[in-house]
């Protein structure tokens, strides 16, 4: 079915030029071949002959076969002065092989006379002059307006002749471009509205996030005639970012009722954006609407009591119709309500009429506002809730354990020492680490694998630490938060003490245990 809204994606081009973003070859071809099975309609490749890995990317992208997108390469008008026949850029975009181009120029006077240092009618004929020849050789042209907006505003006359100009010379869509990111939605709407009233074909949208609309000026755009729209996967790009398009497509289905990419998609929409993040090697960001760990994640106690009884009355959608799904928190601002779902999300056969529902709640509140948190540890609290309910002895004690660093000649040291019990059975071990905690780690590690071969499996991913009470200096108390995974599954625990060393020993034997109950 034709789209109400295209979706053109430069994840790949715009997305790239964000700091700390990075692809190689083959990542640009991963990202794109998810993308077209996503149902996007353009993907933007890159800008032929800005650097041999574009160039290698169209060499590779023509070889292949793409279900639903069309692959764009990126480039700017002829230069000034030159015959568009005989300048190098033209030759370098035909090159690509690209079934669309997508030419960007200069709509705005102050970058034609000042940046340029071009005429006004030399510009449009640079416009013009590029997108005819390459219509010529058979190519579909979007021309990207860079700069609408500022342009618009100091000289809406020449602004709407160089979209004139393209619409003329044979572009399949103007894209007008909010380059600076600095418009306000109503600006982008009223600009928008003039330039779908004026122009005969298709008009576009592609906006930056400076200010932090990004989205709601893209949105802005579309709701007033536009019926394609540029941005990128988690909003990658220069200085604060692109319009982000796992904001944009689901808006578009779900809010606008208009049909972008299809629907058997939306569900697949988190799993594309976290592995766009996986590419790129960017942790992914847990308060990303629509896509985000926290984006229905509940903890207020009213909230989640609502929830119980009518989730819309909290949640704009399903979580699941974007492939997420709902949390509960677990907090000191947690009522029974939370302790109660969440328990039940965790495995436990709990009622409201549980004798020890009441207990649990005031333990975590108690721990809670001794430091513990419980929100990214759900290992510990999930110990918590099942040694109240089944009153167990622990799988194994840690009798005892000694940590020392020493240095020897140039090297540093770190060696810990663990006493472990098991029943009636005892294990003493020694390991040396990269530091205190590691060297813990591995102590404890190896002497609960003489009981225990399965925990061989767990490795710890990420290790954090919380300064609780910065009033008191080096004596402060501290909280250490530890994610592990056995190679399947991941988990969260947590441990507090005025000793880091201690408060890591807490959450590494929650650790530890708690991946016994998941065997």
């Amino acid at each position: 079915m034709k789209p109400d809204v295209e979706i053109y994606d430069t994840t790949l081009r715009d997305g790239s030029q964000g700091e700390g973003i990075s692809f190689s070859v083959m990542d640009k071809l991963r990202i794109a071949e998810r993308l077209d099975a996503f149902g996007v309609h353009y993907i933007e490749g890159g800008w032929p002959g800005s650097n041999p890995k574009d160039m290698e990317f169209f060499a590779q992208a023509k070889r292949r076969k793409w279900k639903s997108a069309k692959i764009a390469a990126f480039s700017m008008t002829r230069r000034k002065g030159v015959a568009v026949e005989k300048d190098e850029l033209m030759r370098q975009m035909l090159a690509a092989e690209t079934p669309v181009v997508t030419i960007v120029g200069k709509t705005w006077l102050l970058h034609v006379t000042e940046v340029l240092r071009a005429k006004p009618d030399e510009n449009l004929a640079m416009i013009a002059d590029t997108i005819r020849f390459l219509r010529d050789h058979g190519k579909t042209v979007i021309y990207d307006a860079e700069h609408s907006f500022d342009g618009f505003k100091d000289e809406p006359d020449y602004a709407l002749a160089t979209w004139q100009a393209a619409e003329k010379a044979g572009a399949e869509c103007i894209v007008l471009c909010d380059t600076n990111g600095g418009c306000l939605p109503g600006e982008i709407a009223s600009m928008t509205q003039t330039a779908v009233a004026r122009l005969n074909g298709k008009v576009g949208i592609h906006t930056h996030n400076d200010c932090g609309v990004g989205v709601a000026n893209a949105i802005a755009a579309l709701e007033v005639g536009a019926t394609h729209v540029q941005g990128t996967i988690n909003g990658y790009g220069e200085r604060t970012g692109n319009c982000s398009l796992t904001s944009v497509i689901p808006l578009v289905h779900f809010k606008m009722k208009k049909l972008g990419v299809p629907a058997k998609s939306l569900p697949k929409l988190k799993e594309l954006s976290e592995f766009v993040d996986e590419i790129a090697n960017v942790r992914h960001d847990p308060r990303q609407p629509w896509v985000g760990q926290t984006a229905f994640a509940h903890k207020g106690g009213m909230h989640v009591h609502a929830m119980g009884r009518a989730s819309r009355s909290y949640e704009h959608i399903d979580p699941e119709a974007v492939g997420n799904f709902r949390r509960v928190l677990i907090s000191d601002m947690s009522g029974r309500t939370n302790i109660l779902v969440k328990a039940r999300e965790l495995g436990f056969k709990i009622t409201p009429e549980t004798p020890e529902l009441k207990t649990i709640t005031a333990r975590i509140k108690e721990l809670e506002n001794e430091g513990y948190e419980y929100e990214a540890a759900e290992g510990s609290l999930a110990l918590l809730i099942g040694k109240t309910l089944a009153h167990r002895e622990l799988p194994f004690t840690v009798n005892a354990y000694h940590v020392s660093m020493r240095r020897d000649g140039t090297d540093n040291i770190c060696e810990a020492t663990v006493k472990v019990i098991v029943g009636d059975r005892k294990a003493h071990t020694v390991a040396e680490g990269d530091g205190p905690i590691n060297a813990l780690d591995g102590a404890l590690r190896s002497a609960l694998a003489k009981f225990f071969p399965q925990l061989r499996k767990v490795s710890l991913i990420d290790y954090k630490v919380r300064i609780l009470d910065t009033g008191t200096g080096t004596a402060a108390k501290t909280r250490v938060l530890i994610q592990s995974t056995d190679g399947k599954r991941e988990w969260g625990t947590v441990g507090v003490s005025e000793n880091i060393i201690e408060a890591s020993l807490q959450a590494l034997v929650d650790s530890m245990e708690y991946a016994l109950l998941k065997k």
